[in-house]
């Protein structure tokens, strides 16, 4: 597992990176910064510039702290836990969640990822 940091609202979270080739892609963009809109009151997600690989399937329940890739290039950090029947590829999950919805707050937020 790879391990990254991501900012919002101020505060910094851990988070671990499954080894992949969608993975593997999405390092290569690292540093960077996007600004994150709101959706369905459970995510925050992000269009990137450039699709990565995508590996979907259904993961039948989401978890506060999943990253993971809908379709190929739009990002998605989840920070509510809910069953789901739409497909995504995994990337990782923020270790500790303590605080991370509260972070990214309530609409748009600017969040960052880099290696660390």
């Amino acid at each position: 597992m790879i391990n990254i940091r991501i900012t919002a609202g101020g505060q910094s979270f851990q988070a671990k990176l499954y080894d992949n080739e969608t993975t593997r892609v999405f390092l290569e963009l690292l540093p960077m910064t996007v600004d994150m809109g709101e959706l369905n009151g459970n995510e925050k997600y992000a269009y990137l510039s450039n699709s990565l690989p995508v590996n979907a399937g259904n993961p039948s329940t989401i978890h506060t702290g999943d990253i993971m890739l809908f379709g190929s290039d739009c990002l998605v950090l989840f920070y509510e836990d809910f069953s789901t029947s739409y497909s995504y590829t995994t990337i990782g999950y923020v270790e500790d969640i303590s605080g991370f919805k509260e972070s990214l707050g309530g609409g748009s937020v600017q969040v960052g990822f880099s290696i660390d």
